[in-house]
């Protein structure tokens, strides 16, 4: 239910989600919403290609670097002077929530330059400088044009070019640790709970698994809830509470279950 309420809001965001330069001749060809966002539905779940790019201080980026991690992609050009400052803001602002709930190691951030024969090193360095992103684990960069467009491919990022800049969807993806699509976000504000809830789902997983550190996870999955009053996520230690007590109750009643089936076994015998 989560999941379909999430992508439900994206798709309303999606038809706000588009760049519309005052200068743009309103003559030219505009990128169809409906098209735009099968385009972009059709690739969740879809592995990344191993693309190589080329980062803000000239240094070579695969994208298989962040293998094990997941992973958050926004997509700019470093030209714009409207909604890409204003998405890079709203998103510093979701970042910061998320490292401070989640912990700052837990996910990367990539912020991709999708204008391959502008979004130079030295221009997507300025872009980093001028939006404020000095954040650990976030790096921007950009990649010859096939690189590029194989990218955007693979991400279902529509865009194009029109007087004054781009048309474009504004998207940001959610990657898995495996490098699979998860979900997209869409719009330049939008809600925070958009975005952390389906970071969470790739932090901690959505299965638990029978270890300390996996039952660790999941009661951290289930007590980090968004207060509306407070406009921020916490952690709900009634939650916690009921959890523990929950699971240990389990637990006991798991050993007076392998004790009475072991009396029954003796009586057998």
């Amino acid at each position: 239910m989560r999941a379909s309420l999430a992508v439900a809001a994206g798709l309303a965001l999606a038809g706000l989600a588009f760049q519309l330069p005052a200068a743009a001749d309103t003559r030219e060809p505009r990128l169809d919403p409906r098209q735009v966002i099968e385009r972009s539905q059709a690739a969740i779940g879809r592995p990344l290609g191993n693309h190589q790019l080329v980062d803000s201080t000239g240094a070579p980026l695969r994208l298989d670097a962040y293998r094990g991690k997941p992973l958050v992609i926004s997509l700019v050009y470093t030209a714009c002077s409207s909604v890409c400052p204003v998405t890079t803001q709203h998103l510093i602002d979701a970042v910061g929530e998320a490292r401070r709930m989640l912990g700052k190691d837990q996910f990367a951030v990539l912020t991709v330059g999708f204008d391959a024969r502008n979004d130079t090193p030295a221009r997507l360095a300025h872009f980093a400088s001028a939006q404020g992103v000095r954040l650990d684990n976030w790096r921007l960069a950009s990649g010859d044009t096939g690189t590029v467009a194989g990218l955007l491919r693979d991400l279902g990022f529509s865009y194009a070019r029109i007087a004054g800049g781009f048309d474009h969807i504004t998207q940001t993806t959610i990657v898995d640790r495996e490098g699979r699509i998860y979900r997209h976000v869409y719009g330049e504000d939008f809600p925070v709970q958009m975005f952390m809830e389906p970071l969470k789902d790739v932090v901690y997983g959505t299965t638990t698994t029978f270890t300390f550190s996996g039952l660790v996870d999941r009661v951290k999955y289930i007590c980090t809830i968004y207060d509306p009053g407070a406009g921020r996520y916490r952690i709900d230690y009634g939650l916690v509470f009921g959890s523990v007590i929950a699971a240990f109750s389990l637990v006991v009643m798991g050993g007076l279950i392998l004790r009475e089936w072991r009396r029954a076994g003796r009586r057998a015998a």
